[in-house]
Protein backbone atom coordinates (compact mmCIF):
# COMPACT_ATOMS: atom_id res chain seq x y z
CA UNK A 1 0.00 0.00 0.00
CA UNK A 2 1.99 3.24 -0.93
CA UNK A 3 2.16 5.71 1.30
CA UNK A 4 0.03 8.85 1.98
CA UNK A 5 1.39 12.31 1.72
CA UNK A 6 0.92 14.65 4.46
CA UNK A 7 -1.23 17.03 3.99
CA UNK A 8 0.40 19.44 6.27
CA UNK A 9 3.27 21.75 4.71
CA UNK A 10 4.94 21.20 8.55
CA UNK A 11 7.42 23.93 7.19
CA UNK A 12 4.80 26.59 6.03
CA UNK A 13 3.11 26.33 9.37
CA UNK A 14 6.21 26.96 11.32
CA UNK A 15 6.96 30.03 9.32
CA UNK A 16 3.72 30.91 9.46
CA UNK A 17 3.77 30.66 13.91
CA UNK A 18 7.40 32.18 13.43
CA UNK A 19 6.04 35.33 11.74
CA UNK A 20 2.83 35.81 14.21
CA UNK A 21 5.20 36.22 17.13
CA UNK A 22 7.76 38.40 15.11
CA UNK A 23 10.61 36.13 15.64
CA UNK A 24 13.56 34.80 12.92
CA UNK A 25 15.35 32.41 12.37
CA UNK A 26 17.60 33.50 14.25
CA UNK A 27 15.72 33.81 17.37
CA UNK A 28 14.51 30.11 17.01
CA UNK A 29 18.34 28.96 16.63
CA UNK A 30 19.38 30.70 20.28
CA UNK A 31 16.35 29.45 21.41
CA UNK A 32 16.37 25.88 20.44
CA UNK A 33 19.98 25.33 19.69
CA UNK A 34 18.93 24.63 16.10
CA UNK A 35 20.57 26.01 12.83
CA UNK A 36 19.71 28.53 10.74
CA UNK A 37 20.36 27.41 7.67
CA UNK A 38 18.39 23.88 8.77
CA UNK A 39 15.45 26.04 9.88
CA UNK A 40 15.06 27.41 6.74
CA UNK A 41 15.39 23.80 5.08
CA UNK A 42 12.77 22.82 7.39
CA UNK A 43 10.66 26.12 6.55
CA UNK A 44 11.43 25.61 2.87
CA UNK A 45 9.76 21.93 2.81
CA UNK A 46 13.59 20.40 1.87
CA UNK A 47 13.68 18.70 5.31
CA UNK A 48 10.83 17.14 7.47
CA UNK A 49 12.12 17.12 11.13
CA UNK A 50 11.20 14.56 13.59
CA UNK A 51 8.77 14.94 16.58
CA UNK A 52 11.64 16.14 19.05
CA UNK A 53 13.14 18.91 16.65
CA UNK A 54 9.59 19.71 16.58
CA UNK A 55 8.95 19.82 20.20
CA UNK A 56 12.36 22.05 20.18
CA UNK A 57 10.76 24.50 18.10
CA UNK A 58 7.13 24.56 19.58
CA UNK A 59 8.66 25.09 23.06
CA UNK A 60 11.12 27.78 21.84
CA UNK A 61 7.83 29.50 20.42
CA UNK A 62 5.48 28.71 23.45
CA UNK A 63 3.22 27.08 21.57
CA UNK A 64 1.98 23.32 21.71
CA UNK A 65 3.45 21.17 19.37
CA UNK A 66 -0.65 19.77 18.33
CA UNK A 67 -0.63 23.50 16.88
CA UNK A 68 1.64 22.20 14.34
CA UNK A 69 -0.86 19.79 13.14
CA UNK A 70 -4.42 21.28 12.21
CA UNK A 71 -7.50 19.10 13.36
CA UNK A 72 -5.26 17.18 16.01
CA UNK A 73 -7.95 19.40 18.10
CA UNK A 74 -9.48 17.43 21.49
CA UNK A 75 -12.57 18.78 22.89
CA UNK A 76 -10.48 19.60 26.43
CA UNK A 77 -8.46 22.38 23.62
CA UNK A 78 -11.80 23.91 22.46
CA UNK A 79 -12.48 24.28 26.19
CA UNK A 80 -9.15 25.44 27.38
CA UNK A 81 -9.46 27.94 23.94
CA UNK A 82 -12.81 29.08 25.50
CA UNK A 83 -11.61 29.82 28.87
CA UNK A 84 -8.41 31.78 27.48
CA UNK A 85 -11.03 34.29 25.52
CA UNK A 86 -12.66 34.87 28.53
CA UNK A 87 -8.78 36.46 30.35
CA UNK A 88 -7.59 39.21 29.85
CA UNK A 89 -4.20 39.88 27.91
CA UNK A 90 -2.64 40.72 31.01
CA UNK A 91 -3.98 37.73 32.92
CA UNK A 92 -3.02 35.48 29.90
CA UNK A 93 0.49 36.74 30.38
CA UNK A 94 0.43 36.29 34.11
CA UNK A 95 -0.45 32.96 33.75
CA UNK A 96 2.04 32.18 31.20
CA UNK A 97 4.60 33.55 33.51
CA UNK A 98 3.68 31.14 36.62
CA UNK A 99 3.34 28.08 33.94
CA UNK A 100 6.96 28.92 33.14
CA UNK A 101 8.20 28.77 36.75
CA UNK A 102 5.86 26.19 38.15
CA UNK A 103 7.39 23.36 36.46
CA UNK A 104 10.27 23.38 39.02
CA UNK A 105 8.30 23.33 41.89
CA UNK A 106 7.39 20.31 44.46
CA UNK A 107 4.06 19.29 44.64
CA UNK A 108 3.88 20.90 48.53
CA UNK A 109 5.00 24.05 46.61
CA UNK A 110 2.51 24.20 44.38
CA UNK A 111 -0.22 24.24 46.90
CA UNK A 112 1.68 26.91 49.17
CA UNK A 113 1.67 29.14 46.13
CA UNK A 114 -1.67 28.36 45.89
CA UNK A 115 -2.63 28.96 48.83
CA UNK A 116 -0.51 32.45 49.22
CA UNK A 117 -2.41 33.37 46.37
CA UNK A 118 -5.98 32.42 47.98
CA UNK A 119 -4.86 34.51 51.04
CA UNK A 120 -3.88 37.43 49.02
CA UNK A 121 -6.70 37.68 47.03
CA UNK A 122 -9.25 37.50 50.03
CA UNK A 123 -7.24 40.70 51.88
CA UNK A 124 -6.67 42.87 48.88
CA UNK A 125 -8.86 44.78 47.06
CA UNK A 126 -9.47 44.08 43.23
CA UNK A 127 -7.19 46.00 41.23
CA UNK A 128 -10.12 48.32 39.77
CA UNK A 129 -11.56 49.23 43.28
CA UNK A 130 -7.77 50.04 43.94
CA UNK A 131 -7.67 52.56 41.49
CA UNK A 132 -10.71 54.27 42.43
CA UNK A 133 -10.23 54.58 45.88
CA UNK A 134 -6.46 55.96 45.22
CA UNK A 135 -8.05 58.48 42.64
CA UNK A 136 -11.03 59.85 45.13
CA UNK A 137 -8.69 59.84 48.23
CA UNK A 138 -6.91 63.87 48.39
CA UNK A 139 -3.75 64.61 47.42
CA UNK A 140 -1.16 65.56 49.70
CA UNK A 141 0.84 68.49 48.68
CA UNK A 142 3.92 68.17 47.27
CA UNK A 143 7.15 69.69 48.24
Amino acid sequence: MPKEKPKVNIGQVIRAYRGQRALSQGDIERRTGLLRCYLSRVENGHTVPSLETLAKIAEAMDIALADFFPGAETQHDRETQKMLGELSEDEIRFLSEIKKHSSTLSDGDKRLVLAMIRKMATIAPPPQAARKSAAAAPRRPGF
